[in-house]
């Protein structure tokens, strides 16, 4: 638990003077903490086992139990550490607490067959909850984060009203505006058939479904009756200014795009080129220039040496005889660059798009220096699918990629990365609370591995963003914008990341050597602001409206 230093501010930029505050503002309380000192400058992650494992208990790994599950990080008990939760295909999910210095504590949730997590508050009493999607037909459940009788969290399964149908990814935020989280599922049909689900009741009780939450009821709409979805990003890509639901699909069925007009959900098609089997999403604005830049991971080998190609072909040859005539799909991680009505992909020329069997790929300020790097976890098992590799197993390095400070990146091996334990899911967090984001896989048959970053320079400022009297409590969608020496950072408050996990609802910043701080600007679902100058540099902000 951190030793807090309070100095606590009212209102908005409290030194500035009423008419110098844009018209539309909102005040704020302000609390800052310094935060820890880093361990050590050895320019490199160092890895540690988290002591659990996903897809041990099966003798043996067949499609689609091969995908594996995710995980989820955020502060489950309030006392200022960001705790882990892990789903699992095979065992019951579990609960890594922080007990401070990358020590954690292990304890099991009932929760079995689980593929994605996601902590968010359901009930708006201010405390995260947990919620999963499940192997094969079951709906998402939650369990509800209550006090026990010693004040420590105690979990109760809770079943979300409403909400019915199948579903593999999901993703939460207010997508109708009345301040309450909105869920959208979307199922994937393959396993679905595994488990033997004939195929009309998977129209019935699959495809990609948005639950609008009214008085603590979710009420739903079918957008689609197909899905093979594994990831879900909720981002504005027609350019309105709201929210549009981006369902990334399996196999060859396209990706599947809705936006909201009138008061409904309509489909669009944004983009030119899409990944075949798109396996993750994430974004964010990794020139510093103000233009979202959107990532899909697909498979395609980052080398071309003989022996990596006498390991892919045999099962590649056979998923790209699916494409079609005038399919925008392409085997391929793709970047898409620019804005509404002109998004290009720039994955070759930015040095992203081959990267491996990829899974989640996310974006983060890895060494502090200002810009969003990217690192992408790699691996397939499946005996019945790689049957001429040793044990079923395509093994492959992850992969971080270090930002040139254009918007392009190069290979960072010196980082100590390129695990191959089969990475899944993926979350990128300060779980140290010292300023600079550690990473956290959830590996298939290996154990889960906490990567404790090491890198030198530049500094690292949190941000926690509290929303009071709404049902938004931890204001998923808040845009934040670090004004610095060296250029505005931007960054979003939300919850879905990569493939099946999720991330706390506070937002790290890296601040680069000799950079000053300016202010820091916050941009609230309702479009209201409030701004806080100068915040020191290595603290961690709590912001409550």
């Amino acid at each position: 638990m951190r030793v807090r230093l309070l100095v606590l501010l009212l209102g908005v930029a409290c030194a500035t003077p009423p008419e110098a505050l844009p018209p539309a503002t909102v005040d704020v309380a302000v609390q800052f903490t310094p935060l820890a000192i880093q361990a050590g400058c050895e320019g490199r992650f160092v890895a540690h086992s988290a002591g659990i494992a996903d897809g041990v208990r099966a003798r043996e790994i067949r499609t689609y139990a091969s995908n594996g599950s995710g995980l989820a990080v955020g502060d489950l008990d309030g006392d200022g550490d960001l705790d882990l939760v892990f789903a699992s295909i095979d065992r019951e999910a579990r609960i890594l607490w922080n007990e401070g210095n990358l020590q954690f504590r292990s304890e099991s949730l009932e929760a079995s067959f689980t593929r994605a997590v996601a902590l968010i508050d359901v009930d708006g009493d201010g405390r995260l909850d947990i919620s999963f999607t499940h192997r094969g037909a079951s709906p998402p459940s939650v369990w509800r984060n209550t006090r026990g009788a010693d004040n420590q969290p105690y979990f109760v399964a809770f079943e979300l009203p409403g909400v019915t149908h199948a579903a593999y990814a999901m993703a939460w935020a207010d997508l109708s505006g009345n301040e309450a989280l909105d869920l959208v599922t979307a199922a994937y049909d393959a396993e679905l058939r595994n488990h033997g689900v004939a195929a009309d009741a998977i129209r019935a009780i699959g495809g990609v479904v948005i639950y609008e939450q009214q008085d603590g009821r979710f009420v739903a709409q079918q957008l689609a009756d197909r899905a093979e979805a594994l990831a879900i990003g909720l981002v504005d890509v027609d350019g309105d200014g709201r929210r549009d639901i981006w369902v990334a699909n399996d196999f060859a069925l396209r990706d599947a795009f809705w936006s909201n007009q009138d008061g409904g959900w309509q489909p669009i098609e944004p983009f030119a080129q899409t990944s075949h089997s798109t396996m993750s999403i994430d974004w964010g604005d990794i020139g510093n220039d103000g233009r979202m830049a959107l990532l899909t991971t697909d498979m395609n080998p980052g080398a071309l040496a003989p022996s990596v190609l006498a390991a892919w072909l045999p099962v590649i040859s056979r998923l790209e005889e699916k494409h079609g005539p005038n399919d925008p799909q392409i085997m391929a991680n793709v970047l898409q660059i620019g804005g509404a009505g002109s998004w290009r992909n720039e994955a070759a020329q930015r040095g992203v798009d081959a990267t491996g069997w990829s899974w989640a790929g996310r974006f983060g300020d890895l060494d502090n220096d200002g810009m969003l790097d990217l690192y992408v976890v790699n691996g397939m098992i499946a005996e019945n699918l790689f049957s001429h590799l040793p044990h079923g197993e395509l093994v492959e390095t992850n992969r971080a990629f270090r930002n040139r400070g254009d918007g392009t990146f190069t290979p960072a091996p010196e980082w100590q990365l390129g695990t191959t334990a089969s990475g899944r899911g993926m979350i990128l967090a300060d779980l140290d609370g010292d300023g600079d984001l550690d990473i956290v896989v959830n590996n298939l048959r290996s154990a889960a591995q906490i990567f404790e970053n090491r890198l030198c320079g530049g500094n690292g400022l949190a941000v926690d963003v509290g929303w009071g009297g709404t049902p938004n409590t931890h204001a998923i969608g808040t845009q934040l914008e670090l004004h610095t020496s060296a250029g505005v950072l931007r960054r979003e408050i939300r919850v879905a990341a990569g493939y099946l996990s999720s991330d706390a609802p506070w937002v790290h910043f890296g601040v680069p050597d000799g950079a000053t701080i300016e202010r820091l600007d916050i941009i609230f679902p309702d479009g209201l602001l409030a701004r806080v100058l100068a915040p020191p540099p290595h603290t961690h902000i709590e912001v409550r409206r």
